[in-house]
This record gives structure tokens, C-alpha cells and sequence, in this order.
């Protein structure tokens, strides 16, 4: 961990926040709330991450705050029990080249979150470990949900399953009741799916899918985010069987993998891991899907 550093610092008015870093990237993660990353950003660079962002909702008498960043929930959404509030302080144990993130047990819900964060010592390169526990006295269904609220202005683009199925269908298209399909913010093309961020556009739009290449990218200030996932083809999903979900309106867009529904029983762990990186110089290039082939080709491994 010579090249990794951790410093506890005041950020803006997320109050005491836990700095991860190397010489090439740093995050942010919030220890008077959470777990919650929120900032990922080259060192002196522009936020990948929306930190700006004002949906609130009261849960059992206690507001809830979207705030932006990443988070962990648990899927299907269900109010109240999606959104219960985050508002506790986060204990943080030092990991190898990262850290261990936990929150109390929640409230009416019991289930304990957890997220490592594991920085490699060179370059962007980043694991993300959600851990649900199942602390209830029952067994439980659920899907771990890892949710990447991206900064406003930028281009997210979504890999389409592509597997050759013969006379069957290859994929499916999830879609919420205020979605539309013409909506002008999305474009569906022949091998991805692409989605602008539009600060003038207030209604929300969002989608699923299931991701079988496990990847997708945001594209925002010049540099190119990616974030990728491992999609399991013969387990069952959420929201009509979907692994990845988008949402945007006109402050941000989320960028959501899921795992897939998973019974625990009492004690028991689910684990879902997200592996992220951040790449310079790189400009959305249209909606031309032989350039962002050329782009996926040379930035994208598995």
C-alpha cells in the first residue's frame, strides 16, 4: 500500500470524508453518512460523480437524501424499504489498498451494508465489494443494487446483448410507466444503447437491461468512466429480469448493475463486486457505433 494514502479531511458539506488516493486518482467517501463514495476523480480534476443533487423524501420521520455519489441499496425497490435513510456515521477499517466501509444494521429492515474499496497502487483502477447480511431472524430475498450517480453534461453508452439465439429473442428491454420510447435523450442503436444527460429536460427516464457483456461507460469532461460488472446468464434478475438499469433527469444520471435475487438466510452474505476506471482524453464520439467500437476495443478488458 506504499503508493496508496488515506487522510480523513472536510469536504464541502458532506463534513468528515475518508480520502483515498494515488498519484493518478482519488476518492472521497463520506463518514458522517453512508457508506456513500462521492467523488471519483483524476487528482486535481472535475468530479466524475453528481454531488449536487436535491431529492429528499421523508422515511419513518427521518429525511432521506439522495446526495449523488455511489451508494449501496438493496433491489426490488419498494418504499419504505429502498429507501431507508443513511444518515449514521460509517465505521472504516484500513484493507490492504483500501478500506472496509460498514453501517449499522438498518432499521425495520435488518440488513447490514458493507462496501471495501480497494485503489490499485498505479493507475485508476478501482474494486468496489458490496456485502448485504442478512441480519433478520428469517430468510430474506433480495439483489444487491450498486447505484454510480454520474455529474451532469455527459454521454453514457450501454452494451446490447449480442448472443446469436437463433429463432429466440436475445434480449429485453425494461421499461418504468414515465419512461418514453421516444424520448430524445436516448438512442437505440444495432450493437449499444446510448443516453444524453439533458439539464433541460426535467422528466425522468429509465431502463434495463440485461448485460451480458457487463460493461458500460460515461463519457463527461473529456474523460471516459467505465464500469463493469460480472452478469450471470442463467440466474435470475430483477424488473423482468434485467442486471443493469439507467435512470436520468435534469441533474444526473444513474448508472445501476444488479446482482442477481438471492435468498439469505439469517447471517448469511451476499457479495457483488464492481470494478471501475477512469480514462483521459477520450471524447464521446457520436453516435457512430463503429468509432465507439474502436474506443470499447482499445479501453475495454475484461
Amino acid at each position: 500500500m506504499m503508493n496508496v494514502k488515506l487522510e480523513e479531511i472536510n469536504y464541502k458539506g458532506f463534513g468528515n470524508c475518508l480520502r483515498i488516493s494515488n498519484e493518478e486518482v482519488e476518492l472521497y467517501i463520506t463518514l458522517d453518512m453512508g457508506p456513500r463514495i462521492i467523488r471519483y476523480s483524476f487528482i486535481g480534476g472535475e468530479n466524475e460523480f453528481c454531488e449536487d443533487n436535491p431529492t429528499t423524501m421523508n422515511v419513518f420521520g427521518e429525511q432521506w437524501y439522495l446526495l449523488g455519489g455511489h451508494r449501496l441499496w438493496h433491489s426490488p425497490e419498494e418504499n419504505p424499504r429502498t429507501y431507508i435513510p443513511d444518515n449514521k456515521e460509517v465505521k472504516w477499517t484500513k484493507s490492504g489498498n483500501g478500506v472496509v466501509l460498514e453501517s449499522e444494521v438498518e432499521p425495520w429492515t435488518q440488513i447490514k451494508k458493507e462496501v471495501e474499496i480497494i485503489l490499485g497502487d498505479s493507475g485508476s483502477n478501482v474494486k468496489i465489494i458490496h456485502r448485504l447480511t442478512n441480519k433478520n431472524a428469517w430468510d430474506i430475498q433480495l439483489a444487491a443494487w450498486a447505484l454510480t450517480v454520474m455529474a451532469p453534461g455527459g454521454v453514457e453508452v450501454i452494451a446490447q446483448p449480442k448472443r446469436n439465439t437463433g429463432l429466440l429473442p436475445n434480449r429485453v428491454l425494461a421499461l418504468w410507466p414515465y419512461s418514453k420510447m421516444n424520448d430524445s435523450r436516448v438512442y437505440f442503436g444495432d450493437k449499444y444503447i446510448i443516453l444524453k444527460q439533458d439539464k433541460d429536460i426535467k422528466e425522468a427516464f429509465k431502463l434495463g437491461i440485461p448485460n451480458e457483456d457487463g460493461w458500460a461507460a460515461y463519457f463527461n469532461h473529456n474523460n471516459m468512466f467505465i464500469k463493469k460488472f460480472k452478469h450471470n446468464k442463467i440466474e435470475q434478475y430483477p424488473d423482468f429480469g434485467v442486471s443493469y438499469e439507467t435512470y436520468t433527469n435534469e441533474f444526473m444520471t444513474e448508472m445501476e448493475t444488479l446482482s442477481p435475487l438471492t435468498t439469505l438466510h439469517p447471517n448469511e452474505v451476499l457479495t457483488h463486486i464492481e470494478r471501475w476506471e477512469l480514462v483521459k482524453n477520450v471524447s464521446f464520439p457520436g453516435c457512430n457505433e463503429e468509432e465507439i467500437d474502436k474506443i470499447v476495443s482499445r479501453e475495454i478488458t475484461y
